[in-house]
């Protein structure tokens, strides 16, 4: 088959539903779908785990029989195992879609960087976590012949702390599944009695960790409850979620506060157009997923106006300081009783997300694959 041969390290594909099935899934599970739709001169490798649910697609899928699922095995097989699968199969170049790429691979390597926060925010997690990425990103990033950003916030992050060079980064943005979308009353309405959701609510989407700045969020909340409106944490447990029920309990908010777990994907545009406000205060993000799906749904959004997320939200969200919680607090009761506003929102956030589609990242990370092929034929 002609066309540049890439290999693309998928080991990362959750099989499974939970709190792994998170950002940096869909990232991979819908540049896969999208690089199989759009062919566009690249022939692609899928190197996927034993669990990893893979797209069907027009690409080839070389899957280990390592379990690559636990994470002491799946950083072996990177290190160890992947350089040799890369020859067997004659790769010409491979993409770590996720911070790391083997270091030792027999071709160019493209990697993407989703975000820095082990630099910027290393006590938000485990330091076994932290030291790892810190090492392996530095080189594998150091070692790429591209280097892709998820946002221009990502790149400058990159260059800064990194100490890549600008002129070796690509920004591309992730795009948005179509199923975003505003959908019928009578099918959110249905789905909101089935899931016995309050009438009106604030949502959070997103792993339940201390990066997303939740205990914040409860308190601002605190400051405006007894309004009509709950508020609905939806994600998967993540590191350090137990202090988030200690802090509801604290608070006194048990009776107001629904913790929701892990919502299957193809649950959260119903869970996104039954909400109200959608509020995402994290303190750093190197893009910001929930943010630009709920603007697809045509809910109103609160959100950080720090790191990448105002690049996510653009004009059509209500932007506050992450840290202060009064500020916080007065965004909240702003959108929960400003329908007008909700509704100018509504109307930007629409327009704004129509700009974040997989056909245009998976196009333009095709375009990266060929640079780094010509960049490192050319050397």
């Amino acid at each position: 088959m002609d066309g540049l041969h890439v290999a693309l390290n998928s080991h990362l594909l959750s099989g499974q539903a939970g709190f792994r099935r998170a950002g940096v899934h869909r990232y991979i599970h819908d540049l896969v779908r999208g690089l199989g739709e759009i062919g566009n001169g690249i022939r692609l490798t899928v190197l996927a785990g034993r669990a990893g649910s893979v797209p069907a697609g027009n690409y080839s899928v070389v899957r280990s029989r390592w379990h690559t699922d636990r994470v002491p095995v799946r950083v072996t097989w990177e290190r160890l195992v992947q350089p040799t699968v890369l020859r067997r199969i004659g790769a010409q170049l491979v993409h770590g879609p996720v911070n790391v790429g083997p270091l030792a691979a027999p071709c160019p390597l493209v990697v993407t960087v989703h975000d820095l926060s082990f630099v910027r925010h290393p006590t938000l997690l485990r330091p076994g976590s932290r030291m790892y990425l810190n090492l392996l990103t530095r080189l594998s990033a150091r070692r790429a012949q591209r280097v892709i950003a998820v946002s221009k916030h990502t790149a400058r992050e990159t260059e800064d702390l990194l100490g890549v060079p600008a002129a070796r980064i690509d920004v591309v943005y992730h795009g948005v599944d179509d199923c975003f979308r505003p959908l019928p009353r009578a099918q959110v309405e249905a789905y909101r009695l089935a899931h016995n959701l309050p009438s009106q609510f604030v949502l959070y989407v997103g792993t339940l960790e201390p990066r997303k700045n939740l205990e914040r969020l409860l308190d601002a909340y605190g400051q405006v409850r007894g309004q009509g409106f709950r508020l609905v944490f939806a994600g998967g447990m993540g590191w350090g979620s137990r202090d988030l029920h200690e802090k509801v309990a604290e608070l006194d908010l048990a009776d107001e506060v629904i913790i929701a777990g892990y919502v299957p994907d193809e649950e959260l545009p119903l869970l996104y157009n039954a909400a109200t406000v959608l509020a995402y205060p994290s303190l750093y993000e190197g893009f910001g997923f929930p943010v630009v799906e709920a603007l697809a749904c045509g809910t109103a959004v609160l959100t950080s106006n720090s790191s990448s997320l105002p690049e996510a939200s653009g004009d059509a969200a209500l932007a506050v300081d992450p840290l202060d919680v009064d500020e916080m607090a007065q965004g909240l009761e702003t959108l929960l009783t400003d329908t007008s506003l909700r509704h100018e929102l509504r109307a930007r956030g629409l327009a704004h997300a129509n700009r974040f589609k997989w056909t245009v990242t998976a196009a333009e990370t095709a375009q990266v694959y060929r640079h780094a092929a010509a960049q490192r034929n050319s050397s």
